[in-house]
Order: C-alpha cells, then structure tokens, then sequence
C-alpha cells in the first residue's frame, strides 16, 4: 500500500521514538566517558535509561499518547537534574543533561500530534 511506510500506528518505524531511545542511551552511558560524581551517575544512568525504555514502548506501542507526556516529564527531569542533584559543577555532566533533557521534551512535544493520530486510527479498527 502506497505510504504504508510513514503510517502513524506503524509499529517501529516513528522517528521520534527512535529519537528518544537514542537520546536516553546517550544520557545513561554518557557517566562512562564524562566526569562525574556518584549522584550524577546514577541521576544520568536512571532518568537516560527511563527515556529510553520510553522510546522502545511508544516504538511498539505508537498509538499510547501516555508514553508521550511520560517522555516530556522525563525530559524536564533531566533538564533540571544537575540543579537538584548538585552536579551542575561537573561541566559535561550538566551540559549533556540540560541538552538532553531540552530535546527529549521538544522531541516528546513534537510527536503528541502523531500518537493522536495513530490512537485515532488504531480505534477505527
């Protein structure tokens, strides 16, 4: 079927989800290349591993809108981890936070619009 390919509740092929799912890997892993502290860590290790297992759900799963309020709630808690968490000291840690967590909420916000689509059209079946 022509445009099959760009379908909204076609499952694992919405760039946005893989745009989180890449966004949360860098921000779990990034403490093994950057310095930081424990909290830091764990902070970056948790909330990129959350972001990411987000991803990989609203992946399967494109017509669950809840996924995408979810990843923007995630994006601003990496935005303001290193504040709370007191690692805004440790220069590439915060950065990569503030960074991520800004893009995990304008990726999160921009794919609200297509999760409504493709929950509109997974109902119709």
């Amino acid at each position: 079927m022509a445009g099959s390919s760009t379908h909204p509740a076609r499952a694992w092929t919405r760039p946005h989800d893989w745009a989180e799912v890449v966004l949360g890997a860098v921000l779990a892993l990034s403490p093994v290349w950057m310095s930081t502290d424990t909290a830091a860590a764990w902070t970056m290790s948790v909330l990129g591993a959350l972001i990411a297992i987000d991803g990989l759900v609203s992946l399967a799963m494109p017509g669950m809108i809840v996924g995408e309020g979810i990843q923007v709630v995630l994006g601003v808690l990496a935005f303001v981890s290193p504040w709370v968490m007191g690692y805004t000291a440790f220069t590439g840690a915060a950065w990569t936070s503030w960074i991520i967590g800004g893009l995990t909420v304008l990726v999160g916000a921009a794919a609200v619009p297509v999760a409504s689509a493709a929950h509109r059209m997974a109902g119709q079946h």
